[in-house]
């Protein structure tokens, strides 16, 4: 279903100072026949928004799973915030992927 995109040597710069696109999924296309090819077109950075809403065990969960799959550190996410519900919260993260 993706493809990932390992950081080349000269790509490891920019991920110092940009981080969170290091290794990234890509959209294999649209009949996800490429067999593993991707086509040559440039990468461009795209800022994406997350938003978590629920308990804050429920939250904090799914924070853990997502750091363990390697997609977000948990200290990227906002501190949680508190909703208009009685026990729900809400959390931010802010993730720059490359899209072809």
């Amino acid at each position: 279903m993706f493809e990932y995109l390992e950081p080349e040597a000269n790509h490891n710069q920019e991920t110092r100072t940009n981080p969170g696109t290091g290794s990234l999924p890509l959209s294999s296309g649209a009949g996800g026949n490429d067999k593993g090819t991707r086509s040559l077109k440039p990468l461009n950075p795209e800022k994406v928004r997350h938003m978590l809403f629920g308990s804050l065990a429920g939250i904090d969960r799914t924070i853990k799973i997502l750091h363990a799959l390697g997609y977000a550190d948990p200290n990227d996410w906002s501190e949680p915030m508190p909703t208009e519900k009685p026990d729900q919260w809400m959390v931010i993260l802010t993730k720059t992927l490359l899209i072809a």
